[in-house]
């Protein structure tokens, strides 16, 4: 059977107990993203939290990552980017090797402690459309891992 579109863990987490992201109903569209280890983040501060992921999917696909209401509302964390996108070629790259990392931000006025499993983000797979004309333009292969397209 041929892979479709997934998540794995990286190699420096592998060995260490975490669920895999899953939906949690049905009808969910988002695999729940489960924290591999409990992290702190100060308040008013930003940080970059592994999950100790990787996600692959088809070329024409992206990873589109989502804070949990619960994370937002309750304890008043939020994605840096609002939404982080994961392209296809990040997958195993050689930088980091696909390493799916969280921009976390603490809005509050105290220090957060997320324990080990707790689930902060969501994974959903979506589909992209092209222009006409978007094979005419020469296009690079990914060279480095997160952010590296900007480079």
């Amino acid at each position: 059977m041929k892979r479709m579109r997934g998540f794995e863990k990286i190699s420096a987490y592998v060995d260490r107990e975490f669920p895999l992201p899953r939906r949690q109903t049905s009808r969910s569209a988002g695999y729940d993203i489960y924290l591999p280890e409990a992290v702190t983040l100060p308040a008013h501060t930003q940080m970059m939290v592994p999950t100790g992921l990787k996600a692959y999917m088809q070329d024409n696909e992206y990873l589109g990552i989502h804070i949990r209401s619960s994370m937002a509302v309750k304890r008043h964390l939020r994605l840096v980017n609002n939404e982080g996108i994961v392209d296809a070629d990040y997958y195993n790259n050689p930088d980091n090797e696909g390493h799916l990392m969280l921009a976390l931000y603490n809005d509050s006025d105290e220090d957060i402690t997320l324990p080990k499993g707790e689930r902060v983000a969501q994974g959903i797979f979506y589909q992209y459309l092209t222009t006409d004309d978007d094979a005419v333009a020469p296009k690079k292969e990914r060279s480095g891992g997160f952010g590296s397209t900007s480079r």
